[in-house]
């Protein structure tokens, strides 16, 4: 529900169709605020958004004296889609670089700022750690996966100079039962496999998606927010215990083992992401007084699974 002592705000994102975008511009038309969608395909855009949401196709149809109040920018070719090749490195580098460097350029030239650019991110920014409990304070590693998101995090703090306020939301595996990873990890876990990925010991740092939309809404209206902020719920577990408490939903169940090696040689280094987990902890959003809906795997599995409907089961 909306707060009737706050007004409509006018804002901007990017990302919009994608499985977390859609959900943001649903729940910003809720609280009665205005949309700007920007995409490359105005089509479909207009497709899954609807009517009430403005879509653009370029940045410069936004005038001089429009008055935007905050941006949320989830624009990025999905980085897990295809082996991390040169071409697609640079693909998934220029996906979010140009779209955020625009965003900037736009800021510049507006009359009136945004107050916050909420910034998309990943714990890729991390790199590989181990059993290490990381926090926000933690830096980054010389290896693409944090690269790529230092990269786009280094971009998005251009809009600091024209004195808007940035969170760079450093996403884990966001669960969401009509997108995001939870769809595919239930494939097998329906055909009652229980699948571990090589040691099946290294970290998983999950969130619910209805967390992440609530931590952006909370980014969104703390003004002492900004920075890098772990957007993972406050129990990790390791991907062993993931995979069996998503069996579990579906009964007994046979385990899968899938070699390391198989995975390294099948995705070269892409592979880090899910045979070199991170044990991120959301500390900034908890000291700020933010409370998880789902801090644990069990219950968010259950929710996610219900909403999914018979189907699903």
């Amino acid at each position: 529900m909306s707060d009737p002592d706050e007004r409509a705000r006018a804002v901007l994102v990017t990302g919009a169709t994608g499985f977390i975008g859609r959900k943001v511009c649903r729940r910003l038309l809720a609280d009665g605020d205005s949309v700007i969608a920007l995409t490359r395909d105005y089509e479909n855009a207009k497709q899954i958004l609807g009517t009430d949401v403005r879509i653009v196709t370029s940045l410069d149809e936004i005038l001089l004296g429009e008055r935007i109040d905050a941006v949320v920018n989830l624009a990025g070719a999905p980085i897990i889609a295809r082996p991390w090749t040169e071409a697609r490195r640079a693909e998934l580098l220029d996906s979010r670089l140009r779209v955020t460097n625009k965003i900037t350029e736009m800021i510049a030239r507006l009359e009136h700022k945004p107050t916050v650019l909420i910034n998309a991110s990943a714990i890729g920014y991390y790199g590989v750690r181990g059993d290490e409990e990381i926090t926000e304070a933690a830096r980054g590693q010389p290896i693409f996966q944090s690269h790529l998101c230092q990269a786009w995090e280094l971009a998005a703090q251009g809009a600091e100079q024209y004195g808007v306020r940035v969170c760079r939301l450093r996403f884990g595996i966001v669960l969401g039962a009509d997108g995001g990873a939870f769809p595919g990890l239930i494939r097998p876990a329906r055909l009652h496999l229980r699948v571990v990925l090589g040691s099946g010991q290294q970290w998983q740092s999950w969130v619910h998606v209805d967390d992440v939309l609530g931590l952006l809404w909370y980014c969104m209206k703390h003004d002492d927010l900004r920075g890098g902020i772990n957007v993972t719920a406050p129990h990790p577990v390791r991907q062993r215990e993931f995979a069996a408490l998503l069996a579990e939903q579906f009964g007994r169940s046979i385990p899968l083992r899938v070699p390391a090696t198989t995975l390294r040689t099948t995705l070269g280094e892409m592979s880090q992401l899910l045979l070199e987990g991170q044990q991120v902890l959301p500390t900034k959003a908890l000291s700020h007084g933010f409370a998880f809906r789902f801090p644990e795997l069990k219950a968010a599995l259950t929710d996610l699974l219900r909403a999914k409907g018979p189907a699903a089961v």
